[in-house]
Parts: structure tokens; sequence; C-alpha cells
């Protein structure tokens, strides 16, 4: 019986990281405005831990939006003000839902896993950013998540209003005092804010900020195989990212891995020469495949 149950776990397993990968190809064929945040970092929940049941994760979302919904019952849309909208999210997601930033083992990877985030209430910056965003956006309301280094914020545009906010403190809005207190913190004392630090991302490139915490995490951890696993799920849902084929390159020569180390490089290549990639990289990643096809003769 415990063989038995053994086999049919790992059968389950195999057949959810089957269907995560389809949809993770899906999204690298998709519009980026089309992309479901939430539902593709569940599909990178499954590939990193192996989850099957994602049905009670697909209802917490459901019910998460639903709490924002009725925080905000009986207003019509265009008479709610900004403050109101960011009461309601912040009155469901931290007072209702309990969620906050994991300060205490910030580097846990489960903190990057959409589906252990919602099981513990704890997570990265981007991870608790991408439920603010599901349950605004579910409202109509327009979120979108900035480019500010070392620290995922979200912004939020309502009624001609805007406040960019920080998911993992609580929804807090931050000033321009704040977010310069910010950046020096994550880049340095002598960091200044720029222009780009406000510009909007797009869902896939929340996606690849959102996993690129687990490739991370595994090359600190001395385990460049799940980092590779990791570097492959970000290509399925964004192959024409040219720095990621560079990237898995390296990692699968350094797995021994030679013909696939190829493939990737020469993916490299191809892409990078279109995308204008300095000669430098080129050259180098031109010399690897030789010496990759050297150790195959």
């Amino acid at each position: 019986m415990t063989s038995q149950g053994s086999q049919n776990r790992s059968t389950r397993a195999g057949k959810g990281q089957a269907q995560a990968r389809a949809l993770l190809r899906a999204v690298g064929q998709m519009r980026d405005e089309d992309i479901d945040l939430a539902e593709t970092a569940l599909a990178l929940a499954t590939l990193s831990s192996g989850d099957t049941g994602l049905a009670p994760y697909r209802r917490h979302l459901t019910a998460l939006s639903a709490a924002v919904a009725k925080l905000t019952a009986g207003r019509a849309p265009e008479a709610l003000t900004l403050e109101e909208c960011l009461d309601a999210l912040r009155g469901a997601l931290v007072d209702r839902m309990g969620y906050e930033g994991d300060s205490a083992t910030y580097e846990d990877l489960q903190n990057a896993n959409l589906a252990r985030v919602i099981d513990r209430r704890r997570g990265l910056p981007v991870a608790l950013g991408i439920l603010y965003m599901h349950a605004a956006r579910a409202q109509g309301w327009h979120m979108v998540g900035l480019n500010f280094p070392g620290h995922f914020l979200i912004r939020l545009d309502h009624g001609g209003d805007r406040a960019i906010i920080d998911p993992f403190g609580g929804g807090r809005v931050l000033s321009v005092v704040d977010l310069r207190d910010l950046i020096k913190q994550t880049s340095g004392a002598a960091a200044e804010l720029e222009p780009d630090h406000y510009a909007p991302v797009g869902n896939r490139d929340v996606l690849l900020r959102l996993h690129n915490n687990v490739k991370l995490l595994h090359m600190r951890g001395e385990r460049p195989d799940l980092a590779a696993e990791a570097v492959e799920a970000m290509l399925l849902m964004a192959p024409g990212q040219v720095a990621l084929w560079r990237e898995s390159g390296l990692l699968q020569a350094q797995l021994g891995h030679i013909t696939t180390a190829i493939s990737a490089f020469e993916t490299f290549l191809d892409l990078g020469t279109r995308a204008g990639t300095s000669a430098q990289l080129l050259d180098q990643a031109a010399t690897l495949v030789q010496h990759l096809r050297n150790r195959l003769n």
C-alpha cells in the first residue's frame, strides 16, 4: 500500500509538472497583457515544489478578490477614492488574511513560491505584490509592478491619483523620502532615485523577477542543477530573453550537459546577434561552443 501510494503521488506530481510546463509554454506565446499573473505564478510553484492540488489556492485567490469587493460594496467604482481602494486592499490582505513580508527568514525558498506564500501568509515583496495586483485587478483597478531595484514595489492608479505601495510593508504608501531611503538601502548610500525606477514593468517581467529569486537562492546554495531548472522554467514563459539563454548554457555546461549547453549558447548567439548584444559576450559564447564541441569529439 505504501509503495502504491508513493507511486500514485509520483504519477500525479509528474502530470502536474507537465501541465505546468504546458501553461508556461503557452504564456511564452501570449501578449503580455493577457498573462494571468497569479495562475502563472502557481504553475511556477508546481515546478519548484511538485504541488499538484492547486484548487485550494485558486479558491483562496477568489476569496481574496471577494474580500476586497466586500469592503467596497455599495459604492460605485467611479465614486471610490484612491485611499478607499488602498484601505480595501489592506483590509483584505493584511487585516483579514494576515499577509506580511517575511523579514525573519527572507531567503527561505518558500517566500518565492506563491503556493507556499499563500500557506504561510508570508513572502518576498514580488510574491506579495502579485497577490495585491491580482486582488486589485479583479476589481477593475489599474495596478502595475515597478522597475524599482532590490525591492519590488507596486503602483495603483485610480481616479486621476496614484500611489506607490510596498507590499512587503503591509501595503504602506511610500513618499519620495521613503523611496529615496529605500534606494539607498538596496543599492548603496551613493544611489539616487532615477526616472527608470518608477517605470512600470509587464506581467512577464514580474514573473521573471519572482522566479529569478528561486534561481539565485539555488545558486547560493550551490545547487546548479536546481538553478538550471529555474532558468528552464523562465525560458518557457520568456523564450525571447536573450541573457537567459546564456545563463542556461553556462549552467548546463557546469553540469556536464554538453549537447544542451551547446544548443542554449547557439540560441543565445542567434537571438543576441539580432538584439545587438555586446560583441564581447557573443565572442565568448562562440568560443565556449567550440570548446564544448571539442569535448564531444
